[in-house]
């Protein structure tokens, strides 16, 4: 299950904490400030060495990297960076499940086992939270057999309450779907011929003594290309 918890993601004591980065990921305001901050200025120090793929940019959009925690609580920072919200028709929602994807890729990758995020894109990049809630809770279920502990953080109440309502209505769209395969299963148990309607002339053993309702029926010999099936 989900844990959802609306406080300081910088004070959780996990494998990793995920950082809501930009692309040069040195630093900036909101989660990534809170988190660079606690960190130290080592943490600059490990992102400021990370290569740039290109001029500026070391963390493209919808992808992650990870650097030690330094001095906070959790052994390392994943840092991913969201989407800014365009209305919705250049790839954003593509996008953000990346954040979560990549970022949770490269905890299995280290062998982590707990993992908290933010609200990535909801804050300055303005990315809808009922949106933005349901891609994260989507992301982070379909990867929960992987972890031991998987953390939505929210920074204000309109993303906690988001959050919880689209966490409890994912759980009761998984468990409509596993009654649904069930059914589906006993049904398809049910309508498999029982073994004994199958024989055919043959007696239970195998052999091609004939059946006695059937006597004047001459007994064909098996044919050796036929199937065992």
């Amino acid at each position: 299950m989900i844990e959802i918890v609306r406080g300081d993601i910088t004070a959780l004591n996990v494998d990793a904490i995920v950082n809501a980065a930009k692309e040069r990921m040195l630093g900036g305001g909101g989660v990534d400030g809170a988190i660079h901050e606690a960190a130290g200025s080592q943490l600059y120090e490990a992102c400021l060495a990370v290569p740039e793929v290109r001029p500026g940019v070391r963390c493209p959009t919808g992808q992650s990297r990870i650097t030690p925690g330094f001095h906070l609580p959790a052994r390392y920072v994943i840092h991913t960076v969201g989407p800014v919200w365009r209305g919705g028709r250049h790839g954003e929602a593509e996008l953000l499940a990346s954040c979560y994807q990549s970022a949770l890729m490269l905890a299995r990758q280290h062998h982590l086992r707990s993992v908290a995020f933010p609200a990535i894109s909801c804050g300055v990049y303005g990315y809808p939270v009922d949106e933005a809630a349901a891609i994260a809770v989507r992301a982070t279920s379909a990867n929960l057999a992987d972890f031991d502990r998987i953390v939505l953080v929210a920074f204000d109440e309109a993303v906690n309450e988001a959050l919880c309502r689209l966490a409890r209505s994912n759980r009761s769209d998984r468990s409509d779907r596993s009654d649904r395969s069930e059914r589906s299963s006993r049904s398809r148990r049910a309508n498999v011929p029982n073994g004994n309607e199958q024989n055919g002339p043959n007696d239970s053993n195998g052999s091609n003594v004939p059946n006695e309702r059937h006597s004047n029926v001459p007994n064909v010999p098996n044919d050796p290309n036929a199937s065992n099936d």
